[in-house]
């Protein structure tokens, strides 16, 4: 609705609320479909900005997430490391589960990948190997983990692919 509209609008409500008399029925209905019209248009805008910001919010965690991963993947490693101090890999196990749940919080699940179908819309096929105890493309080892926040993949989990 453009700009003159909704003031015409408010200067017939106007002289409505003064209880100034109002010319004939036509008006009455004309003023009817502009507040229907206006009010659905608001509505349809409201709408329309929850999904920008939704849609600006699942990209900014994406970001924010797909930066964060490697370090994860660091933890990860570095808590499977052999050592002798086991304070020391105590530590860092209970860093790396901290920061796996933190980004758990904000939506972010593993893919899940060995012994499933390969799916080229989760998983990344790095290798392949014939082994006849295997299914037709069964993923056998994974490289690296993959992850989604909802249905969308933040990465593809890299994996080695059977048959």
């Amino acid at each position: 609705m453009e700009e003159n509209e909704a003031n015409e609008y408010f200067e017939t409500a106007e002289k409505v609320q003064n209880n100034e008399e109002i010319e004939n029925k036509s008006e009455i209905d004309e003023l009817e479909d502009r507040y229907k019209r206006l009010l659905a248009e608001f509505e349809n805008y409201k709408k329309r900005s929850q999904k920008e910001r939704d849609s600006l919010y699942g990209m900014v965690t994406g970001d924010v997430v797909m930066t964060i991963l490697p370090i994860m993947d660091n933890l990860e490693k570095a808590a499977d490391a052999k050592t002798e101090d086991e304070n020391y890999q105590s530590g860092v196990k209970m860093v790396s589960k901290q920061l796996s749940e933190a980004l758990g919080k904000l939506g972010l699940t593993a893919i899940e990948a060995v012994g499933t179908t390969f799916d080229p819309e989760l998983h990344e096929a790095v290798s392949h190997v014939e082994d006849d105890s295997k299914g037709v493309q069964e993923i056998v080892e994974e490289y690296r983990k993959g992850y989604k926040i909802g249905n969308k993949v933040v990465r593809h989990s890299m994996v080695i692919v059977a048959n």
